[in-house]
């Protein structure tokens, strides 16, 4: 699939909700997203007292979403209000939150002890000092170039069997293929509902697949999809194909592309990996980076992860991060010790 045949989602921004001051001098963490991961990292640090930022841009990935799914106590709760108490969680205990968007994000020269820092600078100028850095930005959903297909993304256009899943049980589902990954999908798809159709869309689909399909009642067609039909209503009602038919559907679903959202951290020089899904950040354990002092979490990192994993990647983030920085105060002190009576480092 070339740059041509793909397109992103509409981005839903929130609201704009009035930011925290930002103190003077050095953070001891920037976080850089204000989703589920983001937030959840910051919580952790706040709750150990240290000074931490979140800088979010307002535009979580599930935004179109009516509400969060699969996640324990909360299920049902719309998006924007767990973001909402979380991000009074996260101010109970001293962090920051500020509504705004990073332009550079880069390495800065160590401190006076060889402790690491960071220049994050935000799009109005103001530039913060930071020890640590989480980047929690989240992936961009890139959808196959279908006309109309855009505007029912989070509604009649879904991607997770288990976020929407319930949700369209029963209704009559096409899944577009987008490549292999989207027959698992179909068979997903298939214990929601008893109606499904699958659009190869000039993918391959092997003879073994398609002897499984029929064997799950799932029907296939190979003629190109031209266009989303909607109804008079303007609900999603069908898909065109190229021989000018129209396959009545309520529901697709499709396996997006997922790229990471990198602007602004090019200066980081972060690695990234390219999965059979999208590109994301490569990152190892609890999150940690080839970049010392930079960790990464949620979807940036795992684009497959639901709320409630990325908010446990972030707080195992966080987690991380306090205990590189509880051993960063430990030497300096340790150093600063030793200088003020060099005799004792020889006794």
């Amino acid at each position: 699939m070339n740059d041509k045949e793909t397109q992103e989602t509409t981005a839903v921004t929130t609201a704009a909700y009035e930011s925290d001051a930002l103190a003077e001098g050095t953070v001891d963490a920037v976080v850089i997203g204000g989703g589920a991961a983001g937030l959840n990292g910051a919580l952790i640090l706040a709750r150990s007292r240290r000074s931490v930022v979140v800088i979010d841009s307002g535009s979580p990935r599930n935004a179109p979403a009516e509400a969060v799914h699969g996640l324990l106590a909360l299920d049902g709760t719309p998006p924007s209000e767990i973001l909402r108490r979380g991000r009074e969680q996260v101010r109970q205990y001293g962090g920051r939150v500020v509504f705004g968007e990073v332009v550079s994000a880069e390495p800065a020269a160590p401190s006076a002890d060889g402790d690491l820092r960071f220049t994050v600078t935000l799009a109005d100028g103001h530039p913060i000092t930071a020890r640590r850095i989480l980047v929690a930005t989240g992936v961009k959903d890139v959808l196959p170039q279908v006309p109309g297909l855009a505007e029912h993304w989070g509604h009649s256009v879904v991607n997770c069997p288990y976020c929407h899943g319930w949700e369209v049980r029963d209704e009559p589902i096409g899944i577009l293929a987008t490549g292999p990954a989207s027959v698992g999908h179909a068979y997903l798809f298939r214990q929601l509902t008893e109606d499904l159709t699958y659009f190869t869309r000039e993918t391959d689909l092997d003879e073994d697949s398609r002897a499984r399909f029929a064997a799950r009642g799932i029907r296939v067609i190979d003629t190109p999809v031209t266009e989303i039909v909607n109804d008079t209503d303007g609900a999603l009602a069908g898909v065109r194909l190229a021989d000018g038919q129209v396959v009545a559907r309520r529901v697709l679903a499709v396996v997006t592309q997922m790229q990471a959202r990198t602007k602004g951290l090019e200066g980081l020089g972060l690695p990234m990996q390219d999965l059979p899904t999208g590109r994301t950040f490569a990152s190892g354990t609890a999150g940690t980076t080839e970049v010392p002092g930079v960790w990464v979490a949620g979807n940036a990192t795992n684009p497959v992860a639901q709320v409630g994993a990325s908010a446990a990647a972030g707080a195992l983030a966080g987690d991380y991060i306090n205990r590189t920085l509880a051993t960063a105060d430990t030497d300096a002190a340790l150093q600063a010790s030793t200088e003020a009576s060099p005799t004792a480092a020889t006794r």
